[in-house]
């Protein structure tokens, strides 16, 4: 059976994820331990006693999630013996694909931690609060195509764009803030369904370009190695090894469209029938359910959820 490992993003978090692993696994505590001295803080705390309006900051959810995921790739190799390696291919979903990058070995474990947090430093920065927005637009007429209307038609007035191509049903566009109230209004008339989300800032479009550019300053600098699983990256859904691609592929992430419906897509046409959703949540499997309704999907957060997935394998 040909698996891949998937990451989530932010929206996963959730006070309490990864205590029980910690509380299971020194190999998980481990993991905690050593993002909470790259970032400074006590991220392990603050997950697991919250509150969550400082959790899900996005300069502490992009961290914590990503520990969060690594905690599972970290207990999965070391008290069950599963490597990464044995992937057909790792994606994540924006903020997922630090995290698939640390778990492919690509990047360390300090440096992606030190990277997230920079990375959601820079985008609240980019923005000021409640000048961007973004919203999702729901329901069987909901696809790009769509979107991409709605979006034209916000751009009238402001920034609008298609952020995220989640899955069929679920488009997310992001913006100036009068720009995306156009184009909620243009997506009603066009039969979808519009919801304002409620995010810091306007992620995924040319409003974060300051962003991206603090990024392509601290990747410049960072160590990148070629990952032992081929990374599946968010602008391109194409697998990349190559370093100097990986490096780029990640700022112009920051700006660039999330095509993770076609990332699934991908996959499953290459073989994968198993998408294994790893860390926090069970959005990403969800997702796939709904692109690739006859691959299986799992999601491992659990004690329990890792020794059946051991036991399968």
């Amino acid at each position: 059976m040909s698996l891949a490992f998937i990451f989530p993003g932010q929206g996963s978090q959730a006070v309490g994820m990864g205590a029980e692993l910690a509380k299971a696994f020194p190999s998980a505590r481990a993991v905690w331990q050593e993002v909470d001295e790259a970032v400074g803080r006590n991220l392990f705390r603050l997950m697991c006693d919250g509150p969550e309006d400082q959790l899900t900051l996005t300069e502490n959810a992009q961290p914590a999630l990503m520990a969060a995921s690594m905690a599972v790739v970290r207990v999965l190799a070391d008290d069950f013996s599963i490597g990464v390696e044995g992937a057909a291919f790792v994606a994540g979903h924006s903020l997922g694909e630090y995290s698939a990058l640390a778990a492919a070995g690509s990047l360390s474990l300090r440096d992606t931690a030190r990277l997230l947090k920079l990375r959601g430093q820079a985008m609240q920065r980019a923005v000021p609060v409640g000048q961007g927005a973004m919203a999702s637009l729901i329901g069987p007429k909901a696809d790009v195509a769509l979107a991409e209307q709605a979006a034209a038609a916000g751009s009238e007035v402001g920034v609008c764009a298609v952020a995220n191509d989640n899955n069929p049903g679920n488009i997310v566009i992001s913006g100036d803030r009068a720009a995306v109230d156009r184009a909620i209004e243009a997506a009603k008339a066009l039969g979808a369904r519009a919801i304002l989300l409620n995010v810091s800032a306007p992620f995924h479009c040319s409003l974060m370009q300051p962003a991206a550019d603090e990024m392509a300053a601290a990747l410049a600098g960072a160590a990148i190695s070629e990952p032992v699983a081929a990374v599946v990256a968010n602008v391109t859904a194409c697998p990349v090894r190559n370093v100097d691609s990986i490096r780029s592929q990640l700022v112009e992430q920051v700006t660039g469209r999330v095509r993770w419906r076609e990332s699934v897509q991908f996959m499953a046409a290459a073989g994968v029938t198993r998408f294994v959703e790893v860390g926090a949540g069970k959005v990403l499997t969800g997702m796939v359910k709904r692109i690739a309704p006859e691959a299986e999907g799992a999601a491992l957060n659990t004690v329990a959820e890792l020794e059946a997935f051991a036991r399968s394998i």
